[in-house]
């Protein structure tokens, strides 16, 4: 990268109760970011600040364990994402988040393992199906107007993008498998 293009501050969210969790859901992200640059911070969402936000270059959103569901209780902990100019990306319950925050609903959807993913347009280089590494229990029942879905499993959508902000959400974990995607997005201008 050029220094024109050389990325600010890349922010992690981390949606993680427990501390421990972080090294499944975050540090893996942490590790790719750390690949292509190496300004990054890592915050939990309760201590996100507004000042956190504004020195960020890009954000992502990291996913958390099965069994916590802390962050859907803290949704005023996310308001600033609906006015963001700012390319977010959220994985897993970050994708339920950004979802949530743009008038989406949720369901159960269980995905564990390996599943199919179809992409119905170009997403970060991707175009077709693939085999995506899932872990989760909530899924989309609605998505929200400002919102389009891009890619989908058997049980439902496992992408979005927002109709005019570079703002995404996925529902497997591509830290897993299909690393791509966060490169790619780290990338995007």
């Amino acid at each position: 990268m050029e220094n024109g293009d050389r990325i600010k501050l890349i922010i992690l969210i981390s949606l993680c109760r427990e501390k421990l969790h972080e090294l499944e859901f975050v540090n893996p992200i942490a590790e790719i970011v750390r690949a292509e640059t190496r300004d990054f911070e890592i915050v939990n969402y309760k201590a996100t600040s507004l000042k956190d936000i504004e020195k960020a270059d890009k954000i992502i959103i990291c996913g958390t364990s099965l069994a916590d569901f802390d962050y859907l209780k803290h949704l005023e902990n996310f308001e600033w994402i609906k006015n963001c100019k700012k390319p977010i990306l959220g994985i897993c319950a970050g994708a339920q988040i950004i979802a949530l925050v743009f008038s989406s609903k949720l369901r159960k959807m269980q995905e564990i393992g390996m599943i199919k993913v179809k992409f119905d347009e170009e997403f970060f280089g991707i175009n077709q199906e693939i085999e995506a590494y899932s872990l989760h229990n909530l899924g989309f029942k609605k998505i929200g107007e400002e919102l389009q879905p891009v890619a989908f499993s058997e049980k439902g959508v496992e992408a979005f993008k927002h109709n005019s902000k570079h703002i995404y959400g996925i529902l497997f974990h591509p830290e897993v498998k299909n690393k791509e995607i966060i490169k790619s997005f780290i990338k995007i201008k």
